[in-house]
């Protein structure tokens, strides 16, 4: 059962993505295209991976100084208590020349209804110009750093 939900929300996600590609090829068309994800399972390395066959781009995997345990039931309490604290893990990934990428599509899964904390980190880090914050079968596209300047919602 588990294994066919996930097959369906993988789906479902694929077909999103290329029902609206047209739309994300829109926002691209002409621009220097950075994707970066956070994965702990192949799902979302995927989704990632068909962003940047349709869009085109550098795919870069965002990854942790101090990665978390490969065991999901210890990754859980730290997780919750770095977004309690606000911590932001420091980021072995570097991303060189930043301010030469136009758009930015940012894929990862949900923690506990909440941003994961490496992608704080990310967003923190680096002033990013246009940023795609890609989740699930929603993309809503930002301007600068700050949520508050939100432009549009569009499914992909």
């Amino acid at each position: 059962m588990k294994n066919n939900l996930v097959f369906f929300l993988f789906f479902t996600t694929a077909i999103c993505l290329f029902t609206g590609s047209s739309s994300a090829q829109a926002l691209v068309t002409d621009k220097k295209v950075l994707i970066v994800y956070l994965f702990r399972t192949n799902n979302t390395k995927a989704i990632a991976e068909i962003i940047h066959k349709e869009v085109g781009g550098t795919l870069v995997a965002l990854k942790l100084t101090n990665p978390y345990p490969e065991n999901y039931t210890e990754t859980v309490p730290q997780v919750v208590k770095e977004n309690e604290k606000g911590y932001l893990p420091p980021l072995k990934t570097k991303i060189d020349s930043i301010a030469q990428y136009n758009v930015v599509f940012v894929r990862f899964p949900t923690w506990w209804m909440k941003l994961p904390p490496p992608i704080k980190s990310l967003l923190h880090l680096y002033d990013l110009k246009k940023v795609v914050a890609e989740n699930k079968d929603t993309i809503t596209l930002f301007y600068g750093r700050k949520k508050q300047q939100q432009i549009r919602y569009f499914s992909v």
